[in-house]
């Protein structure tokens, strides 16, 4: 799995937290780590962007982004209103495609969910996972809605031949509801794929050293982590 595309059921789920802890993750493993954002809006010339905030919290990967556009909307609109040039799914390949011959894995995160547009065409991080034949992994909310929204990003993927690596729970509460503790079972069944993993929290908060120490009891042995599943109350995926 050279290349990971890493996308979210909708904005602000802990997508860029989540790729910080499979990177570190990753890193602890003994891997090299590129991280690649495809599109960062909403951030100045001189600012921290999503790929910057991975690295102070996982450690030493290779940061880079496609573009960055200023104003915090999708790409394309972004990329129109600034009147600036839109990135189009074939560049973010191409550039995890280099990187990808220069370390053992290369993250791909998206901007929003899985259809965000990046161009007036329609082009999408669907694409891009589509021109790497790269597995998706989704961010999903803990509580209520999350299974509406993860099972439409699953479906999305499946029509489109696309393969779920699996979901991750990008922000579990200290105290859970009961819509929350049902999620937990459910979500398997709902994208039909394994629940990779729960990120507590406020886990973007921690201090980058106790960050990398506890991640990889946040994610499942397939990305490299020691997270379980069934403890967690997880049923397997049908």
């Amino acid at each position: 799995m050279p290349v990971l595309v890493i996308t979210g059921t909708d904005t602000e789920v802990g997508k860029t937290v989540t790729t910080a802890a499979v990177a570190a993750t990753a890193l602890a493993a003994g891997r090299s780590v590129a991280v690649l954002k495809a599109a960062q809006t909403g951030v100045g010339p001189d600012e921290r962007g999503d790929a910057d905030e991975v690295a102070r919290l996982a450690g030493p990967v290779t940061a880079a982004e496609v573009a960055r556009f200023p104003e915090p909307l999708a790409p394309g609109t972004a990329a129109r209103r600034a009147g600036m040039a839109p990135v189009r799914p074939q560049q973010v390949a191409e550039r995890a495609a280099k990187l990808a011959t220069e370390h053992d894995l290369v993250l791909v995160e998206g901007a929003g969910g899985l259809l965000v547009r990046f161009d007036a065409d329609g082009g999408t991080l669907a694409d891009v996972a589509r021109l790497l034949d790269a597995p998706v992994l989704v961010v999903a909310r803990a509580g209520l809605g999350t299974l509406n929204s993860t099972e439409l990003t699953a479906r999305e993927l499946r029509v489109r031949q696309l393969e779920l690596a699996g979901v991750v729970i990008g922000s579990w509460p200290g105290d859970p509801g009961l819509a929350a503790r049902c999620n937990v079972a459910d979500l398997p069944e709902v994208a039909a794929a394994p629940l990779l993993g729960a990120l507590p929290a406020g886990a973007g908060a921690l201090p980058p050293a106790e960050f990398r120490t506890a991640a990889p009891g946040w994610l499942a042995p397939r990305l490299d982590g020691t997270w379980d599943a069934e403890a967690f109350g997880v049923r397997e995926a049908p």
